[in-house]
């Protein structure tokens, strides 16, 4: 049998604490400010790097895709107004998203030729590595 501290705290715990515990800290002030950051999956291949942005219910036309230099920078904007009449009632609604990420690109990405398709609610980017960084099959050198 072992011993288990046991605080009152533990069993009762805050209203902060609980909300804390169940969205997590980040996503809460990311409530509060109305820019919640999108997660990113980015896979490298032999010829290119990709990007997979989650960022369901926006369109194409929300998002703004931009490289300066080495820095990539993905983000996107959405307003929202609704406006609802019923005889003396009148019900309105406001909505404003936005969220900005940004990433360094490696000297090996031909950032001419990079690519974006957005589908299903996910942002995805092709970036094509230049010829150069292409890894080419180990070649053998006869020797003569």
């Amino acid at each position: 049998m072992s011993l288990i501290k046991w605080n009152e705290s533990d069993v009762f715990p805050s209203f902060s604490q609980l909300l804390d515990e169940f969205f997590g800290d980040d996503w809460f002030r990311g409530v509060q400010t109305g820019t919640r950051v999108p997660a990113v999956n980015i896979h490298e291949t032999n010829t290119s790097y990709e990007l997979e942005l989650a960022a369901p219910g926006l369109k194409k036309s929300d998002f703004k895709i931009s490289v300066d230099g080495d820095v990539l920078t993905i983000s996107a904007e959405k307003k929202e107004e609704k406006e609802e009449k019923h005889r003396k009632v009148t019900r309105r609604e406001f909505n404003f998203t936005s969220f900005s990420r940004s990433f360094t690109l490696p000297d090996s990405v031909d950032a001419d030729k990079i690519k974006a398709s957005y589908e299903d609610g996910v942002l995805k980017l092709e970036l094509p590595k230049k010829e150069i960084a292409v890894k080419q099959a180990p070649k053998e050198i006869s020797v003569e």
